[in-house]
């Protein structure tokens, strides 16, 4: 079953992968903020489980749990630090309303693409930045564990076209666009845990939610639900999720584990990365058999969101740094400097479009 999960990518640096332990020598309890079995679960938990086992040659056991079997989905970083699990796994968006300096790794409207999200995590210091961060709010030492393709904006019961169809519009979502929708359009946004969704949707509970990637969606049967697929995801351009435990947790590892941890990271996250995109594309090629109404919203309304969502992060670092708290200005300001910079030195990149 492991096999699956091994590339060359994985043989590399100073990682040796030797036998198996049969017994682990140190075990995480992890949950998660997402459904057992669900798409999310699968590309991420039990794709970092089973890398973390082969690379660290089993003396690390990642036991996945998923959302509401030890802990309910919005309390996963809540259990970690009150010593409950060892472990979590769950996305910034849910802790914007806590700290919306979250929303500029979570992502948020006039944010980066995956792509450029990748590699300012990776190469840009975003990582880096999201450690200190949560282990100085919160006393977490944070690991990237996925970062996502483009979502789907909505999937909706009414049709979507401008921004006066938000006003309002009653709308399942979180995060930054949450405060968007509300603050700047007079929507009525509210949220609920994955595995809640669809029989929100199906019910009418909602006029609109959005939840993931095209391939996520199609697993979870929303465009069965709702009769309109509203496109681009302007509100999350991409998404990331992490792996965190105490610092105390992480400082007492060797620094061999430590590495072996972060390469079953990193690996995982390439992996999904690429595993989202080839089944986004077959997704999409699903849906134009469906009856489902795909609306793209015209570029003027995409520019107006997305400048909403930058405006918004930036009020927010403002009244966070007046308060005497800069930690949202500085990461704000690094991560719209990569971004300026991958837009303008991107000229050299072949796009594949048909026609």
């Amino acid at each position: 079953m492991l096999k699956k999960f091994i590339t060359p990518a994985l043989i590399a640096g100073s990682i040796c992968i030797g036998t198996i332990a049969n017994a682990a020598e140190i075990t995480w309890r992890m949950p998660a903020a997402i459904s057992e079995g669900s798409f999310f679960y699968k590309n991420f938990m039990e794709r970092f489980a089973a890398n973390v086992e082969v690379t660290t040659g089993g003396k690390l056991e990642v036991q996945p749990f998923g959302a509401g079997v030890i802990v309910p989905a919005f309390k996963v970083y809540e259990a970690v630090q009150d010593g409950l699990v060892d472990a979590g796994h769950s996305t910034p968006s849910y802790l914007v309303n806590q700290d919306p300096t979250n929303a500029i790794f979570a992502s948020f409207p006039g944010g980066m693409s995956g792509e450029a999200t990748l590699h300012w995590v990776y190469n840009g210091g975003g990582e880096k930045m999201l450690q200190d961060f949560r282990r100085e709010k919160m006393g977490l030492h944070s690991i990237v564990v996925g970062i996502g393709t483009s979502e789907f904006m909505a999937h909706s019961n009414k049709e979507i076209k401008s921004t006066a169809d938000l006003k309002g519009l009653k709308y399942r979502t979180s995060g930054a666009w949450a405060a968007v929708v509300k603050e700047t359009y007079g929507g009525i946004p509210t949220v609920v845990p994955g595995g809640e969704i669809y029989t929100l949707l199906q019910r009418k509970g909602v006029d609109a939610i959005e939840w993931s990637t095209p391939g996520a969606n199609l697993s979870e049967g929303f465009h069965e639900a709702a009769p309109y697929i509203i496109m681009p995801g302007v509100h999350q351009p991409s998404f990331l999720w992490e792996v965190f435990v105490k610092a105390e947790t992480w400082d007492a590892l060797s620094d061999e584990l430590k590495a072996q941890i972060e390469a079953a990271a990193k690996l995982t996250t390439y992996e999904s990365y690429a595993h989202f995109g080839n089944t986004d594309i077959e997704a999409m090629a699903e849906y134009k058999k469906t009856n489902v109404k795909m609306i793209t919203l015209d570029n003027v309304v995409v520019e107006e969101l997305r400048e909403s969502g930058r405006n918004w992060a930036r009020k927010k670092a403002k009244e966070l740094a007046d308060a005497g708290d800069t930690s949202m200005q500085t990461i704000m300001e690094s991560y719209f400097a990569y971004q300026k910079a991958w837009a303008e030195n991107s000229e050299y990149r072949v796009r594949d479009i048909v026609k």
